[in-house]
């Protein structure tokens, strides 16, 4: 009878072991699953077929789950300038770290994209945008896009989100430069000066040839016009010391706009000199809500 005792304690205690080894087990197999099931954040170059030829571009999206469903943010630079402006970057890595992607890119004729200079106009500038946005909306893993534009990047962000409509989600625009209609029409360029009823061929403005297809568009943009179709959210931000935009044009916006939220900065410039992770934090906040 001892015996038999035994022999059911050891069997019953080999059945207790055997079954929190296999719960052990079967715990650490769904641990391993959910590991390998994480995809880690990442920056990745691409190529965009844009208006005038190859857009260069960083898609930048942040750890999920494989399967995993979650926005994106297009970027734009402003004129003279390109996707590594640190306006931009920081964008980028504070929305990647909220668990938003972004793509940025070079415009044509900027940075490394195709395209001349003396050819870029505000037209194409917004058909590259719209070749990024439909880049963007046959990604997998997208759930929403939204617009972000500083500058002229900001003129173009606000032409292409009223020309989508509820495309597009949300739209940050960062010192948007609509005063270039008004000084284009006057024959005015950044100091510089030419007849507006006969442009020449270029005019050089910070060491770049600005050619007269630009001059002889830009003054028939309609900005606000055009704009204040998008009936969705609006961010908008500028420094009160902007000696390119005259912040009045930022408050022009705003008015213009349904449902938008203006941010004057004192004692900030153009391009966020002195404020750069401020404006970023304001438009992170913004754009969080995406979440």
């Amino acid at each position: 009878m001892k015996v038999s005792k035994f022999i059911l304690v050891v069997a019953l205690t080999a059945a207790f072991f055997g079954c929190k080894n296999q719960k052990k087990e079967t715990t650490e197999n769904k641990e391993a699953v959910n590991q390998s099931a994480m995809i880690k954040a990442k920056s990745e170059n691409v190529e965009i077929e844009g208006a005038v030829g190859t857009l260069k571009a960083v898609l930048q999206t942040p750890a999920m789950e494989e399967g995993q469903k979650y926005p994106i943010v297009i970027l734009m630079h402003g004129i003279f300038s390109n996707k590594e402006t640190p306006l931009v970057t920081h964008l980028a890595d504070g929305l990647q770290k909220k668990g938003i992607a972004s793509i940025r890119f070079d415009f044509n004729g900027h940075g490394e994209s195709d395209g001349k200079f003396i050819d870029m106009t505000v037209p194409l500038e917004v058909e590259d945008a719209k070749a990024v946005f439909n880049y963007a909306n046959q990604l997998d893993f997208v759930s929403g896009i939204s617009l972000m534009g500083h500058s002229q990047g900001g003129v173009v962000a606000s032409l292409l989100a009223g020309e989508l409509g509820d495309q597009v989600t949300r739209l940050a625009l960062f010192a948007p430069a609509a005063v270039m209609e008004d000084l284009i029409e006057e024959g005015k360029m950044m100091g510089k000066t030419f007849d507006p009823q006969n442009p020449p061929e270029y005019i050089e403005v910070n060491n770049e040839k600005v050619g007269r297809a630009y001059l002889e568009s830009t003054s028939k943009l309609d900005i606000y016009e055009r704009a204040e179709k998008f009936q969705g959210p609006v961010l908008i931000v500028q420094g009160k010391a902007d000696q390119v935009v005259p912040y009045q044009y930022a408050e022009t916006y705003d008015e213009r706009y349904q449902n938008s939220e203006l941010h004057l900065l004192e004692d900030v410039d153009h391009v966020f000199t002195n404020a750069t992770e401020k404006a970023a934090g304001i438009g992170l906040e913004f754009l969080a809500k995406l979440k």
